[in-house]
Formats: C-alpha cells, structure tokens, sequence
C-alpha cells in the first residue's frame, strides 16, 4: 500500500476511530483532553485531504457481489474533501470554546460527523456511499439533540432525522435499481444502466439528494436542525450532511444527463428553492434561523447548477458557500453566547462590544449577498451564466434568488451597523439573557476561526478568474460557461442595489415566511397526526383483541381439563406398564450375559492358557534335547516324503 493510499483510508479512518474512542473513554478523562484531540485530528485530516486531493489516489475492498467499497479522489472530490477537513478543523477550533458542557461527547460526535462526510465525498460505490450517507445522518441526531436534557432539542434532532432518513430510502432504490439492470454498483457506471431502470435509479439519488440539501418542501427539517448547538449548525449547514445533498447531484450530473427529465426537475428543484427559501430567510426574526433559510436557499444554486449540467459551478459555489456560512454560524453562536440572545432585535446596538468578530461577519455577509469581489457573486454568476443558457426562464428564477440573497445578507447587515432608532436600545437590552446565559465576552479562539474563514470566504473570489475557472472546470470535469462582462458587472451592481433598499427599508414579511411556509404544521396534519391515529386505534384492537383471547381461553382452558387429566393419567400408566416388560427383559440379558457370554469367554480362556502350557514343556533350556528334537523332526519329514511319493 502507498503511503497516498494509506492516507486515503486514514482520512475518513483516523476522525472516525478517534470519534469512537472520545466517546466510550470514562467521561472526566475524555472531557478535559476532548478538545485538544478533536482539533489536533481535525488538524491532520486537514493535512491528509489535501495530500489525498493532489495525489489523487484510490482504494477499495471486497464488499458485495459486483460491488466493492471503493474510494477515490477525483472530480468534485478534489476541492470538496480538503473544503470539508478544513471548515471541519477551524468549527472544531471554535467549539473548543463555545461548548462548555459534555465535551467528549460533542467532539467524539463531531469527528464522526466529519468522517462520515468524508467518506461520502470519496465514495466510489454505492455500498461506501451508503456507509457514510447513514452515519452523517445518525450523528446529526445525536448532535442536534447534544443537550438530552430538553425534550424540545431531542424532538429536533428526531424530525431531522426521520425527515431526511424517509428521503435516503432514494439511495436504497438506486442501488436496487441498478442491480437489476444488470450494471454495478459504482457511481460512475449508473449512467449505464438500462435505460429503463436508469429512470428508478436518478429518481432514488434525486429524492436523496433534495431530501439532504433541504430543498423545496423538505426543507422544514433545517430549520429544526437549527436547536442544537451553533458550532454543529456551522459544520451542518455548511460543508456537511446539507452540502452533501447537492455534492451528490454534481458528482452524479452525468447520471442526470442521461435521463431526459432529472436534470430538468432538479434544476427547478434547485431554482425554486432559491426563491421560496430566500423568502422564508426574509421572514426570520432569529439570526439561526436566518441562516439555516438561507443555506437552503444557497444549496439551491447548487442543485441548478447540477441540473443544467454544469458541475464545476456547482462544486465553486459550495466550496464558497460552506467557508460564508461556517463563520457566520460561528458569529451567530459567539453572540448567543455572549449576550444570551439570537434574536435580530436582541443584537441591534449589542454587537459593537466584540469590534473584530463584526467586521468578520460583515465580510461573510457581502460574500452571501454576493458583493464583488467576494466567492459568492463570483460562484453564482458562474451557476447563472449555465442557468441562463439553458433556459432563459431558469435564469430569470436563479436571478430573482440572487436578489433575494442581497435582501437576507442586507438584513443582517442593517441589524449588525444601522443607527439605533428611539427604543431599539432598550429592546435589545431586555433580550438579553432570555435564551440562555450571556457570558458577556466572545473568546478570542472563537473570534480567530471566524476571522480566518471570513478570509476564505473572501478569498475565494478568485474563482472568478477565468484561469482558475478553467482549472477547476479541468479539474471537475464538464463544461464551463464563463458569464459576459454585462452579467457580472449587472449582477455585482443588482446585489449592491437589493443591500441598500434593504438598509433603507427594512423588509417585513408575514408569518407564512416566519414559519418557513407552514410545511411542517402540514406535515404533522397529513402525516404525523394520520399515522400517530392509526397507531393508536391498532394498539386498542390489539389490547381489545388480546383480552378477548384471554378471556376465551378460560373456559376452553376449564372444558379441556378433565380431558388433560384423563390424557396425563392414561400416559402415566402407558410408561409404567412399558417399564415392566423391558426390565423383565434385562433380566434375562444379564442371565444371557453371565451364563452364556461371560461362559464363553472363561472357558476360551482356558483353552488358550492349557495349549500354551503345552507349547512351553519342549523349552527346557537344554541344548542336547533341542538337538534330538531336531533329529526327530527331520526324520518325521524323510518318512513322510517317502510315504507321499
């Protein structure tokens, strides 16, 4: 094995084993070296993802018939797996400081969160993908519900969870679906499959996929999501479990050509969702929940651009979005922290304590209301330009999302620099504490993760540079269209324009946005409550049922007494009177025994001792009478030889 082999393996390997071993170490121990482990192995997964992401190396072992666990770096993979360790390792670096309490259990988690985002990245096959695609699932329950304590946190975690795990039975029906087709189960061959069962297998990924990236009507699960602690929300919501629901669409866009309707439906999928979802992000009054609307509605631009078969966009827009979105969900969770509140109106005039961690969050909010010269305007004018020439209507939609994009980042932005209005103050003060304790200060560790990935995010506008486009689009794999001076300069200057009418006039939007559409409530009517009722009723015919069997059974039980008791006695008497007979005839085995056999026996016995008795009278030791013996013997054959002549 190479070493850039072995580095593969270890790259989901080492958080996932570390994970394991925070998690059953005795609690005191594991708490207080929890988060100086977690950070160190974030740190080396860092290192590996980008030794791995040059290398390029791949793996795999015996799993299935037709099927190994294979992983690989290639493709989207190349820039995704080093994105995922590195915002992984700087949220780990924050929640250090953020999370005071059940440590070893928040980092342990955390590591297996990542490691299973990672081995989803570099799956090869379904079987691999399947692996980490369930495990991120199951620790986004864990880690969501971390304070078990609150039923409300625990009920969170479960509606994420049963919400995007009814959704990944998607995946179990691709690979149904291409087994049947007579293909296998790697990734790369499901464009392959006969074209009939090609159709189960996009439509199982893209149910899978929209289900984990939260689009459309499936996006209420985020905003659930959005109860456990913020450091979680920043590796959720940026570049894990959400992110992976649109990784698998570009890694998969080739699969989606070749159908004539999924590429199509995700991107109207992914078009939508930027409009619905930014309008639900408009109607937050709680900073979380803001952002959690949006990274649905950014995730968007992703599945578009998958859709319209542009996958070196989609993979620019989600590497640029998971570095924005970490450190304003950082940001969010140090001013929950600090001042005990979340809440918009909480914050106003509050933030001017923590001077560095608001000019780093307003630099990730001109990113996301996609500012030049920053990642987000360059990545989304590359998803628009593909969007615009596939169909001028998706542009227009994809366009209307942008704006509304520049509208949310524009609202928080007002909330973090606009003058503070008559009372506004005292509104905020009075919000204070209300959500938990305010510590009162932002620690400086946390402070520096935002500042770097604010960096990031800012940096990353050099996608927008036609060689580093085109190096990545070589990178990625299919086309690139690159957007014409007019869309950059038209869209740069639009999102300028939607921040300053927000800054001015502050949006207000009703409580059908503020409750992300109502789709939950919904839900619960059509689903839950149905289901939850029919539960109920089969429970009351089953206690029904049971004590109607039991109280049959007694007098079935008192008329079949009498008939046991004439059975058990009849059956008593049946076994004593065999015993008789076969003792009578162990008797005479024993006589047959000892009188016959054992006879025998003493009497061959006999026999054998009198003959060899006999045989020993001629060895008298004496050498003479061996010779007359000899003499005799030689004669006996001379006369007989004569006589038979």
């Amino acid at each position: 094995m190479s070493p850039a082999e072995a580095s593969l393996w270890a790259l989901a390997g080492l958080p996932a084993l570390v994970g394991g071993v925070l998690l059953v170490l005795p609690r005191g121990l594991a708490d207080r070296v929890a988060p100086v482990t977690a950070v160190g192995v974030a740190a080396v997964t860092a290192v590996l993802a980008v030794v791995v992401a040059v290398a390029r190396p791949q793996v795999g072992v015996p799993f299935l018939a037709g099927a190994d666990l294979g992983l690989a770096v290639g493709g989207p993979a190349v820039v995704v797996a080093p994105t995922v360790a590195g915002v992984a390792a700087l949220v780990l670096l924050g929640g250090a400081a953020d999370v005071r309490t059940g440590r070893a259990r928040f980092h342990g988690l955390m590591l297996l969160f990542t490691a299973a985002a990672l081995l989803t990245v570099t799956a090869t096959t379904l079987p691999a993908l399947l692996l980490g695609w369930e495990v991120m699932g199951a620790t986004s329950y864990a880690l969501i519900g971390l304070q078990w304590r609150e039923a409300r946190r625990v009920s969170s975690g479960l509606t994420a969870f049963v919400t995007t795990r009814t959704t990944d039975l998607g995946l179990y029906l691709a690979a149904g679906a291409a087994m049947a087709g007579g293909g296998d189960l790697a990734l790369d061959a499901l464009a392959g499959v006969a074209p009939g069962r090609r159709d189960l297998v996009a439509a199982g990924v893209l149910v899978a996929a929209l289900g984990k990236a939260a689009q459309v009507v499936l996006a209420f699960w985020l905003s659930r999501a959005m109860d456990g602690p913020a450091p979680v929300s920043a590796l959720l919501h940026s570049a894990a479990m959400v992110a992976m629901g649109g990784y698998l669409l570009v890694r998969l866009e080739p699969l989606l050509a070749a159908t004539t309707w999924s590429g199509p439906a995700a991107a109207w999928a992914g078009a939508l969702t930027t409009v619905a979802l930014g309008l639900v992000a408009l109607g937050q009054g709680d900073l979380k929940q803001l952002l959690a609307a949006s990274t649905s509605a950014q995730l968007g631009f992703v599945v578009l651009a998958a859709g319209v078969g542009a996958p070196a966009a989609g993979t620019a827009h989600l590497v640029a979005h998971a570095a924005t979105k970490a450190a304003l969900f950082l940001a969010a969770g140090a001013w929950l922290s600090a001042l005990g509140t979340k809440a918009l109106a909480g914050l106003r005039g509050q933030v001017a304590t923590s001077p560095v961690l608001r000019v780093a969050a307003t630099v990730a909010l001109f990113s996301l209301a996609g500012v030049p010269p920053l990642s987000l305007w360059a990545t989304k004018d590359l998803v628009l330009a593909a969007a615009w020439r596939d169909s001028p209507v998706l542009g227009v939609v994809g366009l209307a999302g942008a704006a509304l994009s520049a509208a949310y980042a524009g609202t928080v932005l007002r909330v973090l620099w606009a003058p503070l209005a008559p009372g506004e103050a005292e509104a905020a003060r009075a919000l204070r504490g209300t959500e938990e304790e305010a510590r009162g200060v932002v620690p400086g560790i946390l402070t520096a993760a935002v500042v770097l990935l604010a960096a990031v995010a800012g940096g990353l506008g050099v996608l927008a540079l036609p060689p580093v486009a085109e190096r990545l689009a070589r990178v990625v794999g299919g086309p690139l269209v690159e957007p014409g001076v007019l869309e950059v300069v038209g869209s740069g200057a639009l999102s300028l324009l939607v921040v300053a009418a927000v800054w001015w006039r502050p949006v207000r939007l009703g409580t059908w946005a503020g409750s992300w559409g109502g789709v939950e409530t919904a839900a619960h009517r059509a689903l839950v409550r149905p289901t939850l009722a029919l539960a109920r009723v089969a429970d009351r015919v089953d206690a029904h049922l049971g004590a109607a069997l039991h109280g049959a059974a007694g007098p079935v039980r008192e008329a079949a007494a009498p008939a046991a008791d004439r059975a058990d006695h009849g059956f008593a008497g049946g076994v004593v009177g065999t015993a008789r007979p076969v003792r009578a005839l162990a008797g005479w085995a024993r006589v047959a025994d000892e009188r016959g056999v054992h006879g025998g026996v003493v009497a061959l016995a006999g026999a054998v001792r009198r003959a060899g008795a006999a045989a020993r009278r001629p060895q008298t030791g004496q050498l003479h009478q061996y010779y007359v013996q000899a003499v005799a013997l030689v004669a006996l054959g001379a006369v007989l030889l004569v006589l038979t002549r």
